[in-house]
């Protein structure tokens, strides 16, 4: 496993349980008598098994995902733009992909013919529905056709394949845009707003958030009367409902 395929979070979730498993396994071995340093060695040794097969799970899973959280939203503003933008300019950006990927292509007034076959473009904000479906069958009728889109409804997908039609999704044609390095410049609403530092810090302080904080502190203060380690539940409990109060006094309304 190469580490810099690794991201922090996946490294950081890993580390945080293998240090609760390990804390556990300590608190457990000590409760049944082990000697102190065989303890701490077993539990070191869980702690490290613990990790080593949480970072080999969340890597596997890493890589059954087609693409990642920042092409997803590249993926998400690629397919805005198609449903937003002029059908004629919709054709010249698939052409150019199209061209780029080195198939034989040129456009046409329905959509785009790449290798003999046609492509038409159907961008919408919502899944192609079956009637969306049905007027293009009708207005083609016999001639095969593939449907570039963002997305079917199960019954447009079902009375497509039961023509024999083929479909482009959002996850084949942002691969085809991004492998080819010709994604459309500037997007329409291409900037996908995000959550600034500012507003998640007032999120997490809004007197709202009194009420958790509290009910979290007082349960690890209650907790410290039957733990066998209770300093970090008092020190943790106190904390927490320090900040309750704080937060209700002072928090963002």
């Amino acid at each position: 496993m190469r580490m810099k395929k690794l991201s922090f979070p996946m490294i950081a979730d890993a580390l945080f349980y293998a240090v609760c498993a390990g804390l556990l396994s300590l608190g457990f071995l000590r409760y049944f008598r082990v000697p102190l340093g065989a303890s701490i060695a077993l539990a070191v040794g869980f702690a490290l098994a613990t990790g080593c097969i949480l970072l080999t799970v969340f890597y596997s899973k890493r890589k059954k995902k087609l693409f990642t959280k920042k092409e997803q939203e590249e993926r998400e503003a690629l397919m805005l733009h198609f449903a937003l933008e002029k059908e004629e300019r919709v054709r010249a950006a698939l052409l150019e992909a199209l061209l780029a990927d080195g198939k034989e292509a040129h456009c046409r007034e329905e959509g785009v013919e790449a290798d003999g076959k046609l492509i038409v473009p159907l961008f919408t904000m919502q899944p192609l529905s079956a009637d969306d479906v049905a007027r293009l069958l009708k207005r083609h009728g016999n001639a095969p056709f593939t449907v570039a889109c963002n997305a079917l409804t199960p019954e447009a997908e079902k009375l497509l394949l039961s023509f024999g039609r083929e479909a482009m999704r959002a996850d084949e044609i942002y691969a085809l845009f991004a492998r080819t390095d010709t994604m459309p410049s500037p997007l329409i609403c291409g900037e996908i707003p995000r959550k600034t530092a500012k507003q998640k810090l007032r999120r997490a302080f809004s007197k709202e958030n009194a009420r958790p904080f509290f009910v979290s502190g007082a349960l690890l203060l209650l907790m410290s009367l039957f733990t066998l380690f209770p300093a970090y539940y008092l020190i943790t409990g106190s904390i927490l409902l320090f900040s309750s109060v704080l937060i209700r006094a002072f928090g963002y309304a």
